[in-house]
């Protein structure tokens, strides 16, 4: 009996380890808001109350996680938030969003959102 609660707690403490691992790599977002002036607690809500924020996102390579950073700039509160800088590490790799922090074309730029997205900058 002890033998077996042994090899439980052995197996139960294993899976916590893996889990924990798991939840340490993949797919971090990081979001930088700049909000329309006026609305920075309504802007940052999403950040609980900060311009920056991360947040991991599900993602099993790299493409899927810049293809999640690339969603992030997605902008649905055109008179809330003015621009976001979106960057996102897979498993600890800095990943290449093509734009620089204003959102101007940049090859090595690690920004994934272009600044003349048609749903930035539109609060001015």
């Amino acid at each position: 009996m002890k033998a077996r609660i042994a090899v439980v707690g052995l197996l139960a403490s294993m899976v916590f380890s893996v889990n924990s691992f798991a939840a340490d790599s993949g797919c971090v977002v990081h979001y930088v808001r700049t909000a329309c002036q006026g609305q920075e607690a309504e802007s940052f809500k999403k950040c609980d109350g900060k311009a920056e924020c991360e947040k991991s996102k599900p993602a099993d390579s790299a493409e899927a996680c810049a293809a999640a950073a690339l969603k992030s700039c997605d902008n649905s509160r055109l008179d809330i938030t003015k621009y976001k800088v979106i960057t996102a590490r897979f498993n600890g790799q800095e990943l290449v969003g093509g734009f620089d922090t204003t959102g101007n074309p940049d090859p090595a730029g690690m920004n994934f959102c272009a600044a003349d997205r048609p749903d930035l900058n539109k609060c001015d």
